[in-house]
């Protein structure tokens, strides 16, 4: 059943006035730019995002049949999503199971399942946030109205192949970031909007989880409010800088860091001329779908330099917790 398919008929049988999305690391993170980009454009839907636990533990009060809850897990059996997928099936809600793994537990208890793609490119690798994007501007447009649906979609459909030639080109860089940072001993990292969580993901699963190396993540509206007394000469910065309304915020924890000389590296969307591909209306809401793949590609080049595969664990699926 196509996206489309699916929330027509959600939208046709309640009136909906609530979404949630819920998921655990990685995938929470990666349904952030659906979750940012109904938060605004929605005038009278109410949308929120959490964690899997959390939502079970303190469920909002609005979970009901009015309610949609999109979840998400890559193999579709991390145990905290599959039971919150179960808790909002048992208040009414429409759930939505988003997953790379066709009847995996995650499915169980959903009313639909969404299968995204995973291995094949880097634009598979994003088939996950492309299409719960899709998700909100559908819901959007079918409740609310949307002025930019169209355009919106034909943008999600052209992302595949922006991506694809958006990450031949990010080798060199991606290799000049491994050796600067391959024996590092701590990264920050940083941006704002739709990329908030991307800069999350990187700080959490790429660098913590990924390489074991400790790392501090936090808005760029926050930096001037704490986080800047950090900042020193060789101090190492990662900060991605999005084309949109919230870029002036990244250019101003640039020039900071340049006036203190650290140790800084930027992805920066206006380098892939997102400004030629998406108007200034949706761009906001594509940074975070070009910058993911791109710095997915330097993750990777730091992990052969320091001959620490992603996917070495310590911990994770190895002990009971």
């Amino acid at each position: 059943m196509e996206i489309k398919d699916i929330i027509k008929e959600i939208t046709d049988k309640d009136n909906i006035k609530s979404v949630y999305f819920v998921g655990c690391g990685a995938s929470r993170s990666d349904l952030y730019p659906a979750y940012y980009f109904l938060n605004n454009n929605a005038k009278n839907i109410r949308t929120s995002i959490h964690t899997a636990n959390e939502f079970v533990m303190a469920t909002p009060a609005a979970v009901d049949n009015t309610a949609v809850v999109i979840t998400c897990s890559l193999g579709g059996n991390t145990p905290e999503t599959v039971k919150a997928a179960g808790h909002a099936k048992s208040l009414g809600a429409h759930v939505i199971a988003v997953t790379h793994e066709q009847d995996s537990p995650l499915t169980k208890d959903a009313d639909y399942t969404v299968i995204f793609a995973w291995d094949e490119t880097y634009s598979s690798k994003m088939d996950k946030m492309i299409k719960v994007i899709g998700m909100a501007v559908e819901l959007l447009n079918n409740v609310e109205g949307y002025d930019r649906y169209d355009e919106m979609v034909k943008a999600l459909e052209d992302s595949y192949g922006i991506i694809d030639e958006v990450v031949k080109g990010v080798g060199k860089d991606a290799e000049e970031f491994a050796r600067r940072y391959k024996d590092t001993n701590m990264l920050y990292v940083m941006s704002s909007g739709a990329t908030q969580e991307v800069a999350w993901s990187f700080s959490s699963c790429l660098m913590m989880e990924m390489q074991w190396i400790p790392s501090s993540t936090f808005n760029d509206g926050d930096f001037f409010h704490g986080p800047f007394e950090m900042v020193d000469k060789d101090v190492p910065y990662l900060l991605f800088i999005n084309e949109g309304r919230t870029r002036e915020m990244d250019v101003r924890a640039l020039t900071f860091l340049q006036r203190f000389d650290t140790k800084y590296t930027i992805v920066d969307s206006k380098d892939f001329a997102l400004g030629n591909y998406f108007s200034k209306d949706i761009i906001d809401y594509l940074n975070p779908v070009i910058i993911s793949p791109v710095i997915r590609v330097y993750a990777e080049k730091l992990a052969v330099l320091r001959e620490h595969p992603l996917t070495k664990r310590r911990y994770m699926w190895k002990l009971s917790y």
